[in-house]
């Protein structure tokens, strides 16, 4: 989390005796780390987290999307405003399973930062190469991974599927870059 709260929230649930409230977590941590440390020692594995799996998300459910469809032998502009929904929801699946499968590592990682004691003394760097050799890459890939997928997936069917009805509700159409050396 970009937030204070989110290494503040982290602290507490892993370690309820730290502080006794939101400021107090938030006083201690700069004291003991210094604002950078104690609050953004998250932000390089957040990185390495959210560009694949923001990448993983689009260029998966454009792909999912156009192969349902060459499946089904049509194309959006054939179809009812409710099968291109169920399309978008489909893809939406796929690519949020496709994102968290992609992204777990430096998730699982950067969840791991923020608690008490995890990965040592020493710089952030330091610290996330000893959590990572101290779970290992498997562990830090699979751990948890089924119901990050579950909530992946339907987050993300929910994100394409809203956006396809807010666009069909306002009459925005949805385009394609094309290379203009090459028009159609």
């Amino acid at each position: 989390s970009l937030s204070p709260f989110g290494p503040c929230r982290i602290r507490l649930v892993s370690d309820p005796t730290y502080a006794s409230g939101m400021a107090g977590c938030a006083s201690r941590l700069v004291s003991e780390n210094g604002v950078i440390g104690g609050f953004y020692a998250g932000f390089i594995p957040i990185l390495f987290k959210q560009i694949p799996y923001t990448m993983a998300k689009f260029a998966v459910q454009g792909k999912a999307a156009e192969s349902i469809y060459a499946g089904m032998g049509s194309e959006p502009s054939k179809m009812s405003k409710g099968g291109n929904l169920c399309v978008s929801l489909g893809s939406g699946v796929i690519a949020g399973v496709a994102a968290a499968i992609i992204s777990h590592p430096a998730d699982s990682l950067l969840s791991k930062v923020n608690k008490a004691g995890a990965g040592g003394s020493g710089g952030l760097m330091s610290r996330l190469t000893n959590i990572a050799a101290e779970e290992g890459f498997v562990a830090l890939a699979t751990t948890g991974l089924f119901a990050r997928c579950v909530m992946i997936g339907t987050l993300t069917a929910g994100q394409f599927g809203v956006f396809d009805i807010v666009m069909g509700m306002v009459g925005a159409k949805k385009f394609h870059f094309t290379d203009p050396k090459n028009p159609h």
